[in-house]
């Protein structure tokens, strides 16, 4: 197991504690940032997908803290970037 694979299993286990989650993917994309300055620092570059019932009637700002917060140990040391795609059932996209 890597390291960044490792992170997600650690990352995975916070966001279930945090929300009644649905659908969950955590794609490592530290390779496309390969020489960038946050990639020295040994934090992993992500993106996530996730499905949840929290989600619903909260505006995309509020959906991205509500995720910063359940991963708030990791950032920055193990998460340097994280691209968040935060959905409620039955929106458009929820079908991931």
């Amino acid at each position: 197991m890597s390291i960044n694979q490792a992170r997600i299993a650690l990352f995975e286990q916070d966001l279930h504690k945090t929300f009644a989650i649905e659908h969950l993917q955590i794609e490592d994309e530290s390779h496309l940032h390969a020489g960038h300055a946050g990639a020295a620092t040994g934090g992993g570059h992500f993106k996530l997908t996730i499905v949840a019932p929290e989600f619903k009637g909260l505006g995309l700002v509020a959906r991205h803290r509500a995720v910063y917060a359940a991963l708030n140990r990791h950032i920055p040391t193990e998460i340097h970037a994280l691209t968040i795609n935060a959905i409620a059932p039955g929106e458009s996209g929820s079908s991931v």
